[in-house]
């Protein structure tokens, strides 16, 4: 059996670009037994988990409960905003998505300790950000499940995203009824807003007040909010 939090700290390890080495060396670890932690087969001493959550600043509770990344959800999730975005007859911009998955993300794991997809945010001047979105953006466009297009308004630009008729015939099967709805409600609430406004909203949330920018985002930052804050 492997521990549940092997591949978060392997994922942490990766995204500093830090050899296994340097972290056993920082933790007070030999490279063996590290090396046997982010393999899953040993379980983190007290001692060994304070110092791995310091190294990556993140908590313990947050260590012991993040999963590992799941794109494939998270490339559902995008085309479960898209669906609700048509339904609704609304066009979705790129950045006004990105701020949706992560509200959505964030508010289950306020409701459920545990988010959606267990995919890390970062911040950045335009808001909370997955690592993952824009690379999967260009997956998507390029094999035909999106199109995105490029408007202007005023001296900027932007882009709005639409699922390919081909793509649409796809069954989400990673999302069950209770996410969905979940999503769902999320869209509701933000589906006339701007993409200014939504930003403005995320940015006045605890996870992007206390985070450092270019950092990733704790998780266990938005437990700080209420519960009618937190999308």
């Amino acid at each position: 059996m492997t521990t549940t939090y092997a591949s978060f700290i392997k994922y942490l390890r990766e995204e500093r670009g830090i050899s296994q080495s340097v972290v056993a060396e920082r933790c007070l670890m030999s490279r063996t037994t590290y090396t046997a932690v982010e393999k899953g087969t040993k379980e983190l001493t007290l001692a060994e988990a304070e110092a791995l959550t310091k190294l990556f600043g993140i908590s313990i509770d947050e260590l012991l409960r993040t999963q590992a990344p799941d794109h494939a959800k998270y490339t559902q999730m995008i085309l479960a905003f898209l669906r609700l975005a048509k339904d609704s007859h609304h066009a979705i911009k790129k950045t006004k998505l990105a701020k949706l998955l992560y509200l959505a993300d964030f508010s289950w794991y306020y409701l459920h300790k545990k988010s959606l997809s267990g995919v890390m945010y970062r911040k950045i001047d335009f808001g909370p950000v997955a690592d993952v979105y824009f690379r999967l953006l260009e997956e998507m466009e390029q094999t035909g499940v999106i199109t995105v297009q490029q408007i202007y308004r005023d001296e900027y630009h932007m882009y709005e995203i639409e699922e390919t008729r081909a793509s649409a015939k796809q069954t989400l099967t990673l999302i069950d009824t209770s996410e969905m709805q979940h999503l769902a409600n999320i869209w509701k609430q933000w589906a006339g807003a701007s993409t200014a406004e939504i930003v403005k909203f995320t940015h006045e949330q605890a996870p992007y007040l206390a985070s450092v920018t270019g950092e990733l985002i704790s998780y266990d930052l938005i437990t700080t909010e209420d519960s009618y804050t937190i999308y």
